[in-house]
């Protein structure tokens, strides 16, 4: 059962200058969150061409003579990629001080045109060296997005919110992958992320539309809203810092190579059409709206903790589904994966927020994205290395994904934030001025 709000979250919460999930300010916020899915997935999405442009092909069964790069190699470029992402934590703290709106258009428009910079990649570490620059920014937009949809909403909003920004960054991660799918040939990598111009010019003629949160315009106005330093999260709440972290450092586990190595694994291993890997992703985008609606509901109805819980299993599941070996089980992997990972969107999404009060609130996200990185990190190695032993991607797939879904368990450790404002879980803040 919902808790009561007491009469000052309720004046608080009358006070404050709050949206729809649909209203004009968080259609924006989702629209940064779509050009930030297009210029991050395009590294994942045109791996396979960026590893035999930069690499070498030559006759052989190895994974290096396939596709020109070595899974390790592989592993190891898009885990330096994945840690630079540790830039994104103090990018994201900023934000606790210098406000939400700021530095979310700063991250996104310089983000994507480092993006734009990467088409240009003489060589294969060149390539990641110029993406892992510009992937904290875009990290640090994914985090700052949701951290704002879940501010300028009302518990009845909120995991809609949640689920739009999750759906913006699915719709651009989908559109990198089918451009990719059906016009590889013609455009190459390069090609592909020089495209990245399109959403920047976007997200430029949209910034008007961004608002700060009044959430955290109440939260700044406080005497002693503290200096966000790398992330500082005070003593009251480093406990369920922490259990967030180790949740998103085994989530990433799964969901890092998983994701990185998919379209690679389609294209130069199982050797999947392009149209028909297009057609699955066009699938998964359908089957992944049902699921972020599926998830609202779950999340409203039902709760955060269990919703997460029986996602997060379901993601690590489909990853072993979908590189057991045939292309049947891919693309059903796949699909799959979208649909858990779009149930859990927005019971996590607004979890993270629910959790803390907003002076932080986006610091406490950025420790999330910070272990998710690590993860992250984590799992690329070693997926890459046990896949190269033998061109075993189904045996990486089991050994890397399986054992990391235990963590879900974790989520009974923190409350149920269902139905409540932050207001009434942080009390101090509704009687600031």
């Amino acid at each position: 059962m919902t808790a009561p709000q007491s009469d000052e979250s309720r004046d608080a919460l009358s006070s404050l200058a709050l949206h729809r999930w649909s209203d004009r300010a968080v259609v924006a916020i989702a629209i940064t969150a779509l050009a930030s899915g297009f210029g991050q997935f395009g590294v994942v999405a045109a791996l396979g061409d960026v590893s035999t442009q930069l690499g070498h092909v030559a006759a052989g069964g190895t994974i290096a003579d396939k596709v020109g790069l070595s899974g390790t190699s592989l592993g190891i470029g898009l885990a330096i990629i994945r840690l630079a992402s540790l830039g994104s934590l103090p990018l994201i703290g900023i934000a606790d001080r210098l406000g939400r709106r700021r530095v979310i258009l700063v991250v996104t428009i310089v983000g994507l045109a480092l993006t734009v910079v990467a088409a240009a990649s003489p060589g294969y570490w060149w390539f990641v060296a110029i993406f892992a620059f510009g992937r904290p920014l875009l990290s640090a937009t994914n985090a700052l997005a949701e951290v704002m949809a879940a501010e300028e909403t009302s518990s009845r909003d909120r995991a809609a919110a949640v689920a739009f920004i999750a759906a913006g960054y699915g719709v651009g991660a989908g559109l990198s992958a089918i451009v990719h799918s059906l016009a590889s040939g013609a455009l190459g990598f390069r090609g592909i992320f020089a495209l990245a111009i399109l959403p920047l010019a976007l997200v430029f003629s949209v910034r008007g539309w961004i608002q700060e949160p009044s959430r955290f315009m109440v939260a700044e106005a406080a005497a002693d809203h503290p200096m966000p330093v790398l992330g500082a999260i005070g003593p009251r709440y480093r406990k369920r810092v922490l259990v967030l972290a180790v949740i998103a450092f085994a989530l990433s586990i799964i969901t890092g190579p998983a994701n990185s190595f998919l379209f690679l694994f389609a294209q130069d291993v199982v050797h999947q059409a392009g149209y028909v890997t297009a057609l699955m992703v066009a699938a998964a985008g359908a089957v992944g709206l049902v699921g972020l609606l599926c998830g609202r509901w779950l999340a409203d109805r039902i709760g955060r903790r269990p919703t997460s819980t029986v996602a997060m299993v379901a993601i690590g599941l489909s990853g072993a589904l979908a590189y057991s070996g045939s292309r049947p089980a891919l693309v059903a992997g796949y699909i799959l994966g979208v649909l858990s990972g779009s149930l859990l969107a927005p019971a996590v999404g607004s979890l993270l927020t629910e959790l803390f009060p907003t002076s932080v609130r986006a610091s406490a996200t950025g420790w999330w994205v910070t272990a998710g990185v690590l993860g992250a990190v984590g799992g690329l190695v070693v997926f890459g290395a046990v896949a190269d032993v033998g061109n075993r991607f189904a045996a990486a797939a089991d050994i890397t994904f399986l054992p990391a879904t235990a963590a879900a368990a974790l989520f009974w450790l923190l409350p149920e934030t269902r139905g409540r404002e932050p207001e009434s879980l942080w009390p101090e803040e509704a009687r600031r001025p």
